[in-house]
């Protein structure tokens, strides 16, 4: 007899796990397969449980008659003369990460930004025929008829391995919702300060631009809210060609918790300094992208 206890993993995990188990209650699986197919469950369960926990139980020649494995943290599988125990961790306690002001933070995203950003990267190949621009922007709303682009940013990669950086603060007609400023560290008094007319940050976008392949992630939303933009300053629309590397992802990595940029970056092993800060998403997304051309799921 076997006992599988699954506990925050992805959906699909579960219904895979359907196929050799039978789910008594919600995760948690009871079966009885060889060892052969339960050590080779237990190593997908392991590939593919994103940031869940399991843990299992079986039969085994032990004085108890059963053994025990976890992936918990703070759980670890220890033999005392034979008997399977389960020791409880001491955990370490995390210190006190203070805050800093929207304004702040926002800085210390862009100085990121740009000492990440050096003039060549020389782990790159040219591996491109084309240049490839990463493309991301910070808006106040989801609805690109009624929210505004308050950000620009950009990364882009030259067949030689350049790289060029992009970034602008749009001015916004409207106020920034305090969430949007939680979330970005982006301001209205900011956008009045530092930022450009719409008009002249979707002109210095197309001249970076240029003939460049576009990338995003979820890059239906950007378009949406760029050919709104366009719109709106009487531009025509971008016909460059695109490639959104979400359906690619969602297509290489069934077992995610989820598919949002954060949790995915995390899948990749790729650090995002940043997060919700227009260029340094744009510089991820542009690694990213190199991941999966890398492994030969993005072709340009």
């Amino acid at each position: 007899m076997i006992v599988v206890t699954l506990s925050k993993v992805p959906p699909s995990l579960r219904g895979d796990l359907t196929k050799w188990y039978q789910e008594i209650q919600t995760g948690v699986y009871v079966g009885n397969v060889s060892a052969r197919v339960r050590d080779l469950l237990w190593e997908r369960i392991l590939k593919n449980i994103g940031t869940g926990e399991a843990t299992m139980a079986y039969n085994a020649a032990t004085e108890l008659g059963y053994q025990f494995r976890t992936t918990r943290k703070d759980r670890q599988v220890v033999d005392y003369d034979g008997i399977p125990l389960m020791m409880h961790l001491k955990q370490q306690e995390v210190p006190v990460k203070h805050g800093f002001s929207s304004a702040a933070k926002f800085h210390k995203g862009m100085t990121m930004s740009h000492r990440r950003m050096t003039k060549y990267r020389k782990d790159v190949k040219p591996i491109l025929s084309k240049p490839l621009v990463a493309l991301d922007l910070e808006t106040t709303g989801l609805d690109s008829t009624k929210a505004e682009i308050i950000s620009i940013g950009a990364a882009k990669i030259m067949p030689d391995g350049q790289l060029l950086q992009f970034e602008k603060l749009i001015r916004s007609v409207d106020l920034v919702p305090s969430k949007i400023t939680e979330l970005t560290g982006i301001t209205s008094e900011q956008l009045q300060k530092q930022g450009v007319e719409l008009s002249l940050g979707l002109e210095a976008l197309s001249d970076f631009v240029k003939d460049s392949v576009i990338i995003g992630y979820n890059l239906e939303f950007d378009e949406g809210f760029l050919t709104e933009a366009l719109r709106k300053v009487g531009k025509t629309e971008f016909t460059n060609s695109t490639h959104d590397l979400m359906p690619i992802v969602k297509t290489t990595q069934e077992f995610l918790d989820n598919y949002r940029l954060t949790t995915v970056l995390e899948a990749y092993q790729i650090e995002n300094l940043d997060p919700h800060h227009a260029l340094s998403d744009a510089q991820a997304t542009l690694s990213l992208a190199e991941k999966l051309i890398k492994n030969g799921n993005l072709v340009i």
